[in-house]
């Protein structure tokens, strides 16, 4: 064996690539960014071809999985939390087509909102979909798991949800890794019946995940990830279980002193969880989201066994768990709050000085004070920055794409002047529709596709639309007219802010393409550039 110091999202797609990964499917999405990432740059993943392009959005990337599946082929599809809303159609059509070759949908959740709009949490997916989750506690784990998922889809002919969160997804461990096994043969499927989801074939294919569910409940009941760790057998007082990473919580907390049940592999291992608490007072379930296992296990046992957890106030309602937080929860005294800095002024975060999103909002500044009325709809990207001081600019940020459909219905309700402004990877994921409704009805709206050339609040990624927004643009039936492009630099505000005035003066839909390279992608570039002609 040969130890490696990994991130978890490393750990997961190191685990996939010697699983016998033929492609990774994704979008872009702090915490399950660098899964994607890493396949990019790995050498074995470069010697044997695995797909790794990012996809236009996650509904994309899903379908696709599914068609590498299809054939035969073991697939990854990776998102943040809230990528599932958008793949949630196919992914749950998913468990009712089945798969061919193993299928890993892994949803990297975000407790605390570090970079995301909610606390949503992806193992109500699992629950909803009826297929195996897995919830690993530790980048070893993270690892061993995409062999143990894949086997276990090709097993079941079902998808697999891996569910982690930010602070497994971004911090370190040593990892024994195992040599890599080769790709499946291309095999593809020979039931079409099993994939045409026609009402007669979707009714047989829907029994079929039914009867499959003693399968997983068997396989959960076994799983060497959920352990029972039972020290004091006959002991009448509180049992634990711990989900995913508040094991090592739990761990930290109390050590071996109490019994304890880790949870890693769903459904819920409903024997182990009687045993459990046919030798304990009370249950505290200590799981890192929302809580699906403390409500569970409530309907498990009956109103009158006490279970505690976020729902009781033991442990946080909202936010990530801590060391701190379960050890409070379990009678621990909290450490002593560090000391704060005095008399400082807060800082939040901003754009970057040279930003050419910086030299927009000037402009938008602009009009917003002319127009008493004015409204600008923003979307997800660095650019939501825009919201904070000095620009003060957005009026709502909801979710991808809903910055154009939001202009275009407070236009349909009168409100002038409607101005929407959207990135170009997030216009290519979701805002285009937004755009194809507003021209057919000719809304007054001013749509402002921000391209920087990349997908730059994730780190640079590609951006599916690249070189393409102009001919987007007029393929949905924009007029040419009211189509322009801008560079945005501090010269040229005063033009591009006359340029906007126009435009919603006009009765009809505009757009507008502020172009100029994200700085920091300039820069590497430019570093890339220089390092190649050494």
């Amino acid at each position: 064996m040969e130890k490696k110091l990994l991130l978890g999202d490393e750990a997961i797609a190191l685990g996939a690539i010697h699983a016998g990964l033929s492609g990774v499917y994704a979008y872009p999405g702090t915490p399950s960014t660098e899964i994607t990432e890493f396949i990019q740059t790995n050498p074995l993943a470069k010697e044997r071809g695995i797909h790794s392009h990012w996809s236009t959005n996650e509904k994309t990337a899903m379908e696709a999985a599914l068609g590498m599946s299809y054939a035969g082929k073991r697939a990854l599809v990776c998102m943040k939390h809230v990528g599932m809303n958008v793949c949630a159609d196919a992914f749950i059509n998913s468990a009712i087509t089945g798969v061919n070759g193993g299928l890993i949908v892994l949803a990297a959740d975000d407790p605390s909102m570090h970079s995301s709009q909610n606390e949503q949490d992806s193992r109500f997916y699992g629950k909803f979909a009826m297929i195996p989750v897995f919830e690993p506690s530790n980048q070893q784990e993270a690892y061993d798991m995409m062999s143990t998922a894949f086997a276990l889809s090709e097993e079941l002919k079902e998808p697999v949800l891996m569910r982690i969160v930010t602070r497994l997804a971004h911090s370190r461990a040593a990892v024994e890794v195992q040599a890599p096994k080769q790709e499946n043969a291309f095999s593809p499927a020979t039931d079409n019946a099993h994939w045409v989801l026609l009402p007669g074939n979707a009714k047989r294919n829907y029994n079929d995940l039914i009867s499959k569910q003693d399968a997983m409940m068997q396989a959960s009941e076994q799983s060497a990830y959920n352990k029972k760790e039972f020290p004091t057998v006959n002991g009448k007082k509180l049992g634990i279980i711990a989900c995913g990473i508040g094991y090592n919580y739990v761990h930290e907390a109390v050590g071996d002193t109490m019994n304890v049940l880790k949870v890693s592999q769903y459904p819920l291992p409903a024997k182990a969880i009687e045993e459990l608490a046919s030798m304990s007072d009370s249950l505290m379930v200590v799981e890192d989201g929302q809580p699906v296992v403390e409500e569970a296990v409530k309907a498990l046992l009956g109103k009158d066994y006490i279970v505690k957890g976020r729902l009781t106030g033991d442990l946080p309602r909202t936010g990530e768990l801590t060391p701190d937080s379960v050890g409070v929860a379990l009678g621990k005294s909290s450490k002593a709050a560090y000391n704060t800095a005095k008399n400082l002024a807060g800082r939040p975060p901003q754009l970057c000085q040279g930003c050419g999103h910086r030299d927009v909002y000037g402009a938008l500044r602009e009009i917003i004070d002319e127009y008493p009325d004015a409204r600008v709809f923003g979307d997800i990207g660095c650019y939501t920055l825009g919201a904070l001081p000095p620009f003060k600019a957005l009026a709502s940020c909801v979710d991808m794409g809903a910055s154009i459909t939001m202009a275009k219905g407070a236009a349909d309700a009168g409100l002038r002047p409607a101005i929407a402004v959207i990135g170009d990877s997030t216009f290519t994921h979701s805002g285009m529709t937004g755009l194809l409704d507003a021209i057919n009805e000719n809304s007054s709206i001013t749509v402002l596709p921000r391209d920087n050339l990349t997908t730059g609040m994730t780190g640079g990624q590609d951006s599916a639309g690249t070189n393409k927004y102009e001919a987007i643009c007029l393929g949905l039936g924009m007029d040419p007219a009211h189509l322009h492009v801008v560079t945005p630099l501090p010269k040229n505000i005063p033009a591009i802010a006359q340029l906007i005035r126009d435009e919603i003066a006009y009765e009809g839909v505009s757009v507008i393409i502020p172009r100029r390279e994200c700085i920091q992608t300039a820069a590497r570039h430019a570093r890339e550039r220089k390092a190649g002609a050494k």
